[in-house]
């Protein structure tokens, strides 16, 4: 039994859509869901909490009342709801539908309207929080789109996330992930220079995240992410290609209002050269792994 009649999609089922995906049926929610891979482990998380697995996009969105979807980069966005095999040609109208990707403002305007000239509701809906929050509920959501559509969403984003902001009309989600992902990737360049001081110290990196922790210095970044550091634990919660696409998002929209930012010029420049390590693999590390630049000459 399910808590109501609302019929869910969701589409794109990564290292955070499968959780978040599996979040929704566990709360009760009738949710179909689709990857464009089959086999990724996101899609057995989603499967396992609950949701039905379909084949295809239309077979998830043609019943849909709300169709949620979370994937890489603005093409994927676009092929997934707008693209010819897409939500656009499948879901019913007055459907609301809600990219919770990161896109970027401008790219989330464009598709809002050409799918409101087909009828269609929409909210861009980025998260923070990482494959941590995705897992356990607790993500930062930041919408734009229509009030009314963003209440209706309510009770779905509730059982995604705890900290869930209407930011303004579309694209104003966006533009809030930008400015997140500014600080991300200036704590990352802090968290990275802090811990490599400490070990030229001698002084145990783990000391660095109890002590500074508790103080002014204290950030998710520092909490969550020191102690992986500091055990040589690159594995993603979020990966240095996603950061990067974001950076480059971000990027965009200063040049577009002609702004300088100088620190992620930095953090781009640092994380690109971790990206090269590895034959390239290191794009595939999370972006904790950013202290690998500064121990670049050592590695060869």
């Amino acid at each position: 039994m399910t808590k109501d009649q609302k019929q869910i999609a969701f589409l794109g089922l990564g290292l955070m859509g499968g959780y978040m995906a599996a979040n929704l049926a566990q709360a009760g929610f009738a949710v179909k869901a689709w990857n464009r891979t089959p086999t990724r482990p996101g899609v057995q998380i989603a499967s396992e909490g609950g949701a039905t697995i379909t084949d295809t996009i239309k077979e998830a969105v043609a019943t849909a009342d709300f169709i949620f979807t979370c994937v890489g980069d603005v093409p994927d966005v676009e092929e997934v709801l707008i693209g010819a095999n897409g939500v656009i040609h499948y879901a019913p109208e007055n459907a609301v539908i809600v990219d919770m990707s990161t896109i970027g403002p401008e790219a989330a305007r464009a598709i809002a309207n050409s799918l409101q000239n087909k009828g269609f509701r929409f909210l861009d809906a980025p998260v923070s929080g990482g494959d941590i929050g995705a897992k356990n509920g607790t993500l930062t959501i930041m919408a734009g789109g229509e009030e009314a559509d963003f209440t209706a969403c309510q009770p779905y984003f509730n059982a995604m996330g705890k900290n869930i902001h209407l930011c303004g009309p579309v694209g104003s989600g966006q533009g809030v992930k930008m400015c997140n992902q500014v600080l991300c990737s200036l704590h990352m360049v802090g968290l990275s220079e802090a811990l490599l001081l400490a070990q030229k110290q001698g002084i145990d990196p783990n000391l660095i995240v109890n002590v500074c922790s508790t103080g002014a210095a204290g950030s998710w970044a520092l909490a969550n992410l020191g102690p992986k550091i500091a055990e040589n634990d690159y594995n993603p919660g979020f990966a240095i290609k996603h950061i990067l696409k974001d950076l480059r998002l971000v990027l965009a929209s200063a040049q577009a209002s002609d702004q300088n930012l100088p620190g992620v010029d930095l953090a781009t420049e640092m994380f690109k050269i971790v990206r090269d390590l590895d034959d390239g693999m290191g794009n595939e590390q999370g972006t904790q792994a950013m202290i690998r630049a500064y121990h670049r000459t050592s590695e060869g």
